[in-house]
């Protein structure tokens, strides 16, 4: 894995400005730096060697040096591509999937995309021309983001590489707030930094003549196939899934896997054996730490298996870092034990597997039973009586039926916009010194659920979560968890060979007998024990709502709670009440609490002064003066 950044146009000091905005991506790349400048363009390049150890430097160019290739991510059917490349009249010097992508370029231009198969994000730039193409993946596991000022490019694999540019002048993005306070994290292709952007996953862009112009080339849309069998779909499933997984093994160096107690990291790590396999917990209980589920499997499956537990205070002094690594605040607590497990692992390997994305594809969200739990209910009681009766149940005690009457009352647009949802737009105006910022979230989600009108409640649910909290989320954590150790995560559930299953699986096999993600346990249930193919789901739990009601982490909530950067954005003493009501046992407000205060602590590490960013203790700032 690695990271790109770079700009077009000249401004004074221009290398020690490409030098910086390479250094603060070292992490990304470690092993090596590459450069590329003319007197259009400026290219900056951090290396992980992972393929070809010797000759994969980059940049990469086409055989008259024509196209100028840096690339981060992984091609995991290059070497049919090379093949295939070579019989078109491509000459190679190395042994690379980075010089597959540029030879692949100059052959089928943007129509290369749909060849590839893997992760990535890359530039490309033309030096007869002047333009440049930037691309990234089908689901969005490698990032990409980008800016234009002054009718100049600038981009880079992390924002913080764009902060360096003399010419970017950082501002906060206000509108940015507003649905990072509904869904916990950014919806892109909108930043916290006004003027920077997200490449969309399955988008490619070109820049010329000051302007940047973007095109969706894939989207990730269902097609069920209603006379698939049970049997069928999981043959298809396994088939699929054991083809995905060994293509993500290909590697020069020795490849791991992360092990939770889950059945989507066990069905990857049974593929494993006589390797290494990697779980954190917390001291918190069974619910808290799934070391001794994974310990039991690694032992059944023979694999080696490291474990670390994490300690409160060790947990606590880590939010910082794992901020500052995010660009961008994230209000999951699971980044930060993906933080744990990913620097445990990279004391040992250099590469490894996940089972991130098969929750999305397969249907695997405890949430997604809701249209069959409610279905009965609506159907029975008119919607204007449901909507009353959610009214009244509002002002009613937390009692048991009362969320099922809110959640009931609405239909699946109007209440589901993914799996988290932190504070309604009512809940915003009360708690922002400016509510005039506020919007309702079901409205940015509108445009998706008119992609997929007609479908059923489940596969609309799965729709959005892999445009919205797939990408905001799961694989923006999975990136940057990861990079910040300069480990490379691979997640074989997001291949397109098991993408074409997937899309295919009727939702009767998805959702059924109560379970969810029914096709995949049960081919899962061929390479594992029973009790781990079909253990609910459970996620990365992680224990704030423990710490917030120890007074040592209360009081560093309420400190953080009743600054002037707080009292800059909120009404100070409803966020408050907040933190009280949930360490007094009146109400869990974990999750709302931990959304502003990760905001806030985030907010002070780079908007803290004025002109620099407040690097947490640990991190290295560029090495140029």
């Amino acid at each position: 894995m690695c990271g790109l950044c770079g700009f077009t146009g000249t401004i004074e000091d221009r290398d020690l400005t490409l030098e910086n905005m390479t250094d603060v991506i070292t992490h990304r790349g470690p092993d090596s730096v590459g450069y590329y400048k003319d007197d259009n363009i400026s290219m900056g390049f951090r290396r992980l060697s992972i393929i070809d150890l010797e000759q994969g430097h980059q940049p990469i160019y086409n055989e008259d040096k024509t196209l100028v290739l840096m690339f981060n991510g992984e091609i995991y059917n290059y070497r049919e591509l090379r093949e295939e490349l070579i019989t078109c009249g491509h000459t190679f010097r190395t042994k690379t999937d980075s010089e597959v992508l540029i030879h692949a370029f100059e052959e089928w231009g943007e129509k290369m995309l749909d060849r590839l198969r893997g992760m990535f994000g890359f530039a490309v730039y033309n030096t007869q021309d002047h333009s440049i193409f930037i691309a990234r993946d089908f689901f969005g596991i490698k990032p990409m983001h980008y800016a234009v000022v002054d009718g100049e490019l600038i981009y880079g694999s992390e924002i913080k590489s764009i902060l360096e540019h003399p010419k970017y002048h950082k501002k906060f993005n206000y509108r940015a707030l507003d649905n990072y306070l509904s869904f916990q994290y950014v919806v892109p292709p909108e930043t916290f930094f006004e003027g920077i952007y997200c490449l969309l996953p399955g988008h490619y862009l070109w820049f010329r003549d000051g302007k940047v112009k973007t095109t969706r080339y894939f989207e990730a849309t269902f097609d069920p196939d209603k006379e698939l069998t049970e049997a069928e779909a999981v043959d298809k499933i396994e088939a699929a899934f054991e083809n995905s997984v060994n293509a993500h093994k290909i590697s020069d160096v020795e490849v791991g896997c992360f092990l939770s107690s889950g059945v989507d990291s066990s069905y990857v790590s049974t593929y494993f054996a006589d390797q290494k396999t990697f779980t954190v917990g917390f001291d918190f209980g069974e619910r808290y730490n799934e070391i001794s589920w994974a310990e039991g499997l690694s032992k059944e499956i023979g694999v080696e298996h490291h474990t670390h537990l994490i300690g409160s205070e060790e947990f606590w002094a880590a939010v910082p870092r794992v901020q500052y690594h995010m660009d961008q605040p994230l209000a999951d607590p699971s980044c930060i034990a993906l933080y744990f497990v990913s620097k445990l692992a990279s004391q040992y390997v250099k590469v490894v597997l996940s089972g991130e994305g098969a929750d999305e594809l397969f249907g695997g969200y405890t949430v997604y039973n809701e249209p069959h739990v409610f279905k009965t209910y609506q159907k029975l009681i008119p919607e204007k009586l449901r909507y009353a009766l959610a009214r009244s149940a509002k002002k009613w005690p937390h009692i048991k039926g009362r969320g099922y009457i809110l959640r009931g009352a609405r239909k699946t647009e109007d209440k589901f916009i993914g799996n988290a949802f932190m504070y309604d737009d009512e809940e915003k105006r009360q708690i922002l010194k400016d509510p005039s910022i506020v919007t309702r979230p079901q409205d940015l989600c509108k445009k998706f659920y008119q992609r997929v009108k007609g479908y059923d409640d489940v596969t609309k649910m799965q729709y959005l979560d892999i445009n919205l909290w797939m990408v905001g989320d799961i694989l923006l954590k999975a990136d940057r968890m990861s990079m910040a150790n300069s480990l490379e995560l691979r997640v074989p559930f997001l291949d397109k060979k098991v993408w074409a299953v997937a899309r295919t699986i009727p939702t009767k096999l998805r959702i059924a007998h109560g379970t969810t993600k029914y096709a995949m346990r049960q081919a899962a249930l061929r390479h594992l024990p029973k009790a781990t193919a079909q253990k609910p789901k459970l996620g990365f739990p992680v224990p704030t709502r423990v710490w917030l009601k120890d007074e040592k982490y209360y009081n560093v909530v309420k400190e953080m709670f009743t600054s002037d950067v707080a009292k800059q954005f909120f009404n100070t003493d409803l966020i408050v009440s907040y933190l009280d009501d949930h360490f007094n046992g009146k109400e869990d407000n974990s999750r709302k609490v931990w959304t502003i205060y990760v905001f806030l602590l985030w907010y002070n590490i780079y908007f803290g002064s004025e002109d620099t960013i407040n690097r947490p203790e640990g991190v290295t700032p560029p090495s140029h003066p």
